[in-house]
């Protein structure tokens, strides 16, 4: 193996973001849930970085998950709006131009999954692989 290349994927860690609808802060035992056992999520949470202070860009999905993969408020890329959720048969979808998460970090080598609920678009240029996402 070439050292180089060793060298460069020991110093690039791994980032996996997990986004769950109606899940709540207290719920995991990472943060403190008494009721429910999420040992997987904890040993994760306690071998990665947490996130203590944030808040949800929207009170719904398609919103929060736009904000979440382009950093940029929804009013931003279009994806708000009274309640708006994009459904599989709904028109829209996040828009082309949007750089997503996925797309700023394949430069830097990084290979990307999408896995679940999208809810972002189903027409061509909203769906995750060409939104920079090689797996979904």
């Amino acid at each position: 193996m070439n050292s180089v290349a060793e060298k460069s994927n020991a110093e690039r860690p791994n980032i996996v973001i997990i986004f769950a609808d109606d899940l709540g802060y207290g719920d995991l035992g990472c943060y403190g849930s008494p009721t429910i056992r999420t040992p997987h999520l904890d040993r994760m949470a306690a071998e990665g970085l947490r996130f203590t202070d944030f808040y949800s860009a929207a009170e719904v999905c398609t919103p929060s998950r736009a904000a979440l993969l382009t950093g940029r408020y929804p009013i931003r890329s279009g994806m708000c709006g009274s309640r708006r959720v994009l459904f599989p048969n709904s028109e829209g979808g996040l828009p082309p131009a949007e750089v997503t998460i996925a797309e700023a970090l394949k430069p830097l080598g990084y290979a990307a999954a999408h896995i679940g609920k999208w809810h972002l678009g189903i027409h061509p240029g909203s769906r995750p692989l060409d939104q920079g996402f090689d797996h979904s």
